[in-house]
């Protein structure tokens, strides 16, 4: 088996190497020449918009993935990719012995909060098992910076609105548990191997990068725009709401939406800041403004121009009646920059994809 994906391994590289020129003086100014950053979960939502953000930004990439839940046709054509598990420490010692990285961005778990509540052993073993692999492999080769993807599910059922990052953590699933877990795995992994670590916690990516090549595509989908979108797109005849009984202003459920793309750039200006000597650290990420589910189905539905039917279904467990972010600290600490505040632009960027994209990366 180790034969079978290091041939992998070596023939992505020798085949994405061959057909990239890899400038080490092409960095832009104020960087360090030519850096290179690992994304595990490349190939994913998030993670393939991160990787199309630092190309565009003078890096060079390597993405490791297991497309359990990504697309080989998401990952960039200049960045190189490895296909494995990180939890599988030959695969993930095989790549860092390929690659001279010099910082890692982490993206590669499960994060479905409906499974998480029936299946907990699976997020027990996937994403604590999957970072304690990788961090074991980053210590024995000497990698010291790592981006880590987080969640504002870590909160739980906040006090305040909007949330701040000193507010107390009391996951109401198994994914925030496993992901604020994870947070304290890189503590003390820091405290005992000087590894450097920031994690982002962001509230809920939505959007599609504006070239139209990337977007959202998750089998089953679980995330709330492209659930509604599905209804003009003739692949769902209703939507699902999730309790109409919370203590909001129509009784369904606040989030705070940020474009995967803004998400994008926050884990770049982490990188940076973690490279150029910044404090392990957590941020929030968001918009700052929640919206209800009925919002957001009114808002698509000045979009695309077109009636949105849905029906009211039970409480999901889990679920906190509001979630919505302070990222005041990222854009002190980081200079972090939201350009996608408006929900109607976040959504139309969405459409944008889904429409032209109805299977996502599927024919």
């Amino acid at each position: 088996m180790i034969f079978l994906y290091c041939s992998w391994g070596l023939f992505n590289l020798y085949y994405n190497v061959k057909n990239m020129a890899r400038d080490k003086t092409a960095a832009p100014i104020g960087r360090i020449a030519m850096k290179t950053i690992l994304v595990l979960g490349g190939a994913g939502y998030i993670g393939s918009h991160t990787v199309y953000e630092l190309i565009d930004g003078g890096y060079d990439v390597a993405v490791a993935d297991n497309l359990e839940t990504g697309f080989i046709e998401a990952v960039h054509p200049k960045a190189r990719f490895y296909k494995g598990d990180i939890r599988d420490k030959s695969f993930i010692d095989f790549v860092f012995d390929a690659e001279k990285i010099d910082a890692v961005i982490h993206f590669a778990a499960n994060s479905q909060v409906g499974e998480s509540m029936i299946k907990p052993l699976k997020y027990y073993e996937n994403n604590m098992g999957g970072t304690r692999t990788m961090l074991q492999s980053m210590v024995e080769h000497g990698v010291k910076y790592i981006v880590f993807s987080s969640t504002a599910a870590i909160y739980g059922e906040p006090e305040r609105v909007p949330i701040m990052e000193s507010d107390p953590t009391h996951p109401t699933n198994c994914y925030g548990e496993t992901k604020l877990s994870m947070e304290r795995m890189f503590h003390w992994t820091s405290v005992a191997h000087d590894i450097h670590f920031v994690a982002l916690r962001y509230f809920n990516a939505c959007g599609a990068h504006p070239n139209g090549n990337i977007g959202e595509a998750h089998d089953p989908e679980t995330h709330l725009i492209p659930i509604v979108l599905q209804v003009p797109n003739g692949q769902r005849k209703t939507v699902n709401i999730f309790g109409d009984d919370y203590g909001t202003r129509d009784g369904t459920c606040v989030r705070d939406y940020i474009h995967v793309c803004d998400l994008a750039s926050a884990h770049v200006l982490a990188a940076e800041y973690l490279m150029n000597g910044g404090k392990n650290d957590v941020f929030n990420l968001g918009n700052g403004v929640g919206f209800t589910v009925r919002e957001i189905v009114d808002a698509a539905e000045k979009v695309v121009g077109k009636p949105i039917a849905c029906e009211i279904a039970s409480r999901r467990a889990g679920d906190p009646a509001q979630l919505v972010a302070s990222s005041e600290k990222a854009k002190t600490v980081l200079g972090w920059k939201p350009k996608y505040d408006d929900i109607d632009t976040i959504i139309s960027t969405a459409w944008r994809w889904h429409s032209t994209h109805p299977c996502g990366y599927k024919a």
